[in-house]
């Protein structure tokens, strides 16, 4: 903690001074020097209205107004880039160069561009660029994809990219994971904001409680991502960019769908955004209430979907403390109670199963970005902390001492340095370096069982790379070091990546990566399962290693513009090697009786396979579609079941060898918006325990084509007040699981396939 204050006393020193020798350019300095003018759509003539204006390099911006136009006061003298950019449209930068007392005019015409390749990334390389120049693939969810998938949440949306699919593992408690490139949950690293607070504990149902309205955009990139962010990022890194205030604006949205047909599930959402008309200071405030009854499908009284209540309240904001350096707040609560089992309406102990948790979480995090008036120096301090307090019941057969209590307290404390170099050896490039301390305090008791962990982590990272970059060709090469308290050695983590562009239009990628996970005694895993009427319980082998992974990947990005038709074409092909991969395997009974899991090496695995992607836009219509070929196996055959009529098996369990999805969006008239979204899930090999079977046995799923319709009809009502009525289906064809184990002896981890039947909605929106 003590570390934790002088760090805050340090950041808002430098924050002060920022603020003290920062070159102001308000009213106590007037330049008179001006931009005016207005941004037009380039095909129709129409005014744009909300676009965002800035000048590169500085913090000075604004958006345009109901009418169009922008206006932009006593900027600072000098030579400057000024940019136009917002979703949808193609970025524009132009060069101009301000003086005292003069004011420019001007305009923009906007051309559409519904693929994004011009949409900025910041995990390719921790800095800001544009996807089309990254040196690694990065693929973008952006909001209106999750307007149109109908999400309420982060688990809604992870479906619609190639390589990433969201599974249920269990029918009680209701955790999800994300998979990528056919690697589990705990392989996938969890960033908000670039920052990793996602815990092993909020790790576990930390899916699910990410609201949808709090989201910007989501990055993703596949591979391994160590030496960006350190443990955890083997088989890719998800980057969770909350949405920071650009105008003054409101909403408000509701929507009631209905699980199976008869069971509700109510979300409430409000979002505000509040800006200062100096564009100095700004708050985004975001809130959800969701109420999900429990759903029963087979009708035997356990439940296949539990019960959810959560509420969430948040917000982000910011500070431009000059025209070269900027603060930005973030801070988020959320409260949620799940329960699923039997019997809902009586206490956990007096049920044949349930899993219950009441979660109470805040976070929040301090950032303070500072910049040369040339752009070359750039430094980034930050903060982020997460506490989280649950109260749990994982139990069966009216167990009284299934009872537990988990606390958890995440900080993330580091500074980033980048300079652009004119010329380094051979052409320009961009230098980045930076450290960054992690520190994570958790205690999970379930004193009925006997069981207490108390666990500490602390890690030191250093990290660097530097980047070698034109519009044709990039060299990146970079490392990270990362000392974790709980190994005896330095874990060194490289990069490198190469991107060749032969034309505009084309883009040849080649990476190499690392990743590593570090053994820990809590994760996901060590939530108790219940399984026949008792309990599981996880522990670690006492000489369990670092799992580590060498990752390769090659991609071919092809844009082009067909007369009014853009295309965006992807293909990538990749492989990874996981070394001393963490198994687990019965080893009998602790002196409480419960049944003993333990976490050991495995000798390793191999992941191959292929992402294919193609994008099309033409005026009412958008289509997108992914596919992932691949293949998922041990290096040698593992050992899962006691039964001895089940043999070792090398084949990854959960791990279809074929997915993929597609979205479409079809506006036939100007306020009438179609949404067609879909999931394909192939065949795969899952484990199904004894309980309600005599015995353990491996089950081949078949495959499942989930396909989902939404209608939106936006009505306007006053001025910028318009008001959206929508409806539609979800999993149209109800492709859902239809042999659940039944009773009180099922197995609640026997759940695939897609995560609702058929379900049916409707929702209104008022946005201002």
């Amino acid at each position: 903690m003590n570390k934790l204050i002088t760090f805050i006393i340090c950041l808002c020193c430098a924050c002060m001074a920022a603020w003290a020798d920062g070159d102001n350019y308000d009213a106590l300095n007037p330049s008179d020097a001006n931009i005016v003018g207005h941004v037009v759509d380039k095909k129709t003539g129409e005014h744009l209205a909300f676009i965002n204006i800035y000048l590169h390099g500085t913090t000075i911006g604004t958006t345009t107004d109901d009418t169009g136009h922008y206006f932009l006061k006593n900027l600072p003298e000098g030579t400057f880039t000024i940019v136009m950019k917002s979703i949808g449209y193609q970025t524009i930068e132009r060069e101009v160069t301000l003086r005292k007392g003069q004011t420019l005019e001007i305009n923009f015409d906007a051309e559409e561009d519904a693929v994004s390749l011009d949409g900025v990334v910041v995990s390719a390389n921790r800095n800001e660029t544009t996807r089309r120049l990254a040196p690694s693939l990065v693929n973008v969810l952006d909001a209106k994809v999750f307007e149109t998938a109908h999400a309420t949440s982060l688990a809604d949306g992870l479906n619609f990219q190639p390589g990433v699919r969201v599974e249920n593992n269990c029918q009680n408690c209701g955790f999800q994971q994300v998979r990528i490139n056919g690697l589990e949950g705990p392989y996938t690293q969890i960033l908000m904001d670039s920052r990793p607070i996602f815990s092993a504990l909020t790790g576990v149902y930390g899916l699910e409680q990410i609201p949808a309205n709090m989201i910007e955009r989501v990055e993703v990139m596949r591979g391994g991502g160590s030496a960006l962010f350190g443990s955890s990022a083997i088989a890719g890194t998800i980057n969770i960019i909350t949405k920071e205030p650009t105008r003054n604006s409101a909403q408000i949205a509701h929507s009631l769908t209905l699980v199976g047909g008869s069971r509700p599930d109510n979300n409430t959402t409000l979002n505000a955004s509040l800006v200062t008309d100096d564009q100095k200071a700004g708050i985004y405030i975001f809130g959800q209430s969701r109420h999900r009854a429990s759903y029963d499908h087979d009708g035997d009284g356990f439940s296949e979907l539990g019960k959810l209540e959560a509420k969430t309240l948040g917000f982000r904001s910011y500070l431009k403390t000059s025209a070269y350096s900027k603060l930005t707040f973030e801070y988020h609560h959320i409260g949620e109670f799940r329960r699923g089992g039997n019997l809902m309406d009586l206490p956990p102990h007096e049920t044949d199963i349930t899993e219950q948790t009441d979660h109470q979480i805040n976070g929040g995090g301090l950032k303070f970005d500072l910049f040369s008036k040339d752009y070359r120096h750039r430094l980034n301090v930050y903060t982020s902390a997460q506490h989280t307090k649950r109260d749990s019941y994982y139990g069966a057969g009216h167990d009284p001492n299934a009872y537990g209590h988990t606390t958890d307290m995440t900080f993330i404390g580091g500074a980033q340095y980048s300079y652009d170099w004119d010329k380094c050896l051979f052409m320009p490039a961009t230098f980045t370096g930076g450290a960054e301390y992690s520190y994570d305090d958790l205690r999970d008791e379930m004193l009925g069982y006997n069981r207490i962990i108390a666990q500490t982590v602390h890690i030191g990272s250093v990290f660097a790379q530097n980047e070698w970059k034109n519009d044709k060709w990039s060299f990146l090469i970079g490392g990270r070091l990362d000392k974790h308290n709980l190994m005896d050695h330095v874990i060194f983590s490289p990069r490198a990546n190469l991107r060749f562009n032969p034309t505009k239009d084309i883009n040849l990628r080649l990476s190499y990566s690392s990743g590593f996970r570090a053994p820990q005694a809590f994760d996901e895993d060590l939530h108790i399962t219940a399984v026949g009427g008792e309990a599981s319980i996880i522990q670690l082998s006492p000489d369990l290693k670092e799992e580590n992974s060498r990752s390769v990947s090659a991609s071919v990005d092809f844009y082009h513009r067909f007369g009014p038709v853009q295309v965006n074409l992807l293909a990538e092909g990749f492989y990874t090697d996981l070394r001393d991969v963490f198994i687990l395997n019965e080893v009998g009974r602790d002196a409480d009786g419960n049944l003993l899991m333990e976490r050991r090496n495995g000798k390793g695995a191999r992941v191959m396979g292929a992402n294919l992607e193609g994008k099309m836009a033409y005026a009412w219509l958008q289509l997108q579609a992914g596919v992932t070929v691949q293949r998922s196996r041990y290096k040698e055959a593992e050992t899962w079941s006691e039964n001895p009529n089940i043999a070792p098996q090398k084949k990854m369990f959960r791990s279809p060898d074929l997915y993929g999805y597609f979205t479409s969006t079809l506006t036939p008239v100007k306020r009438l918006t179609v949404s067609l979204t879909g999931t394909y899930t192939g065949s795969m090999l899952v484990q199904h325990f004894a309980g309600y079977i005599p015995e353990d046995r491996e089950e081949t799923t078949p495959d499942f084509f989930d396909m989902n319709v939404k209608l939106a009809y936006d009505i306007p009502i006053y001025s910028s007040v318009t008001l959206q009525v929508n409806a539609g289906v979800q999993n149209i064809f109800n492709a859902y699981q239809d042999d659940f184990d039944q009773g009180a002896n099922r197995d609640s981890g026997y759940i695939y396939g897609p995560g609702l039947p058929r379900s049916y909605f409707v929702g209104c929106k008022i946005s201002y």
